[in-house]
């Protein structure tokens, strides 16, 4: 496995020149992203929610790249709500289409809501329907969609936090590796997260701040490197082919996985959601993947200035993998599966 560090602040970070001339007259040439899904794109109804899922794609332009389909993390929308000021990962996708994709190869899924309903019961932030189980259906349905609508055989997939979970473990339940060209992992809980011990000082588990106890059904996927969940999804190879895969992670602050002060959030024990001491600073690495190191991402946005969900608004990240799908050609297959 090969990483790189790659170390950016507010001041020194440059856009690796693609399209800069172009970007400095015209930071959009290409149009905006928008915030639907085509009038003729399938309704899909989110199991968990039993309302429609939300997200947005394209019906302009040709399919000439694999379509890419970017997923969120925890927590978050595809786009800002009224009730989520994030939504960086709407961000990611416009870079995409500054760089030449068309909106037709450009997809987004919402697939825990508008977020709305965290505003009465913050404890739903680690409940059932953000729980990685409860969202598979809304994914799977979502990439038959997105192929079908485009008449690809794959896709790739950029993912933040959950969101790389979430696509982990539906091509595992489903088998369906040869459906995914690429996966474009960006700071994913694939070893559990820190914030789910039973310590007094982990404040997590406070309503207010989510209510990530020990046996919340979060805490019960990712609250140790050895839940049922991240068993069976490490089971073996943990890049499993033909995917490609290439993880983008913070190795210096990360309030999710490393004991240290991240923005707004300070720091809580390295345990899991047994009481015991662990190290979780490691989590978002997978044996066999390319890896791209960050410090630093905390620069990247307006709000609570945490690295976690920073780097997903960061011009580095969004350079490192619009480069890895470049890289890859049309019909690469990648190594064979185990």
């Amino acid at each position: 496995m090969r990483s790189i560090t790659v170390a950016v602040s507010a001041a020194t970070c440059i856009l690796c020149g693609l399209a800069g001339s172009v970007r400095a007259a015209d930071p959009h040439p290409n149009g905006l992203v928008g915030t639907t899904f085509p009038a003729d794109f399938p309704r899909i109804v989110d199991a968990s929610l039993g309302v429609p899922v939300i997200g947005f794609g394209g019906s302009q332009g040709r399919v000439e790249h694999v379509p890419v389909i970017f997923l969120h993390g925890n927590n978050d929308t595809p786009f800002a709500t009224s009730c989520n000021p994030f939504g960086y990962i709407h961000n990611l996708a416009q870079f995409f289409l500054d760089a030449g994709y068309s909106p037709r190869e450009l997809w987004g899924l919402g697939y825990q809501g508008d977020q709305c309903d965290l505003v009465t019961s913050p404890t739903n932030r680690s409940g059932f329907a953000h729980s990685t189980v409860a969202n598979v259906p809304d994914l799977r349905a979502f990439v038959a969609a997105v192929l079908k609508y485009t008449g690809s055989k794959r896709v790739d997939i950029v993912a933040h936090s959950l969101g790389v979970t979430l696509t982990r473990e539906w091509m595992r339940q489903d088998h369906a590796f040869h459906r995914v060209r690429a996966l474009v992992a960006i700071d994913g809980p694939n070893h559990g997260i820190i914030d789910c011990s039973p310590s007094p000082l982990n404040y997590f588990q406070q309503p207010g701040f989510g209510g990530f106890t020990p046996d919340s059904a979060i805490c019960r996927e990712y609250g140790s490197d050895h839940t049922p969940l991240l068993t069976a999804l490490n089971q073996g190879r943990e890049a499993r082919g033909p995917t490609r895969y290439l993880v983008l992670r913070n190795t210096d602050v990360d309030f999710v996985y490393i004991s240290a002060q991240d923005g707004f959030f300070p720091a809580v024990p390295a345990e899991d959601r047994d009481g015991k001491p662990h190290d979780f600073s490691d989590s978002a690495l997978l044996k066999g993947a390319a890896t791209r190191d960050f410090t630093g991402q905390g620069a990247f946005g307006p709000s609570l200035q945490t690295a976690h969900i920073r780097v997903l608004n960061s011009p580095a990240a969004w350079t490192a993998a619009l480069h890895f799908l470049r890289s890859l050609r049309e019909d690469d297959e990648g190594e064979q599966e185990d």
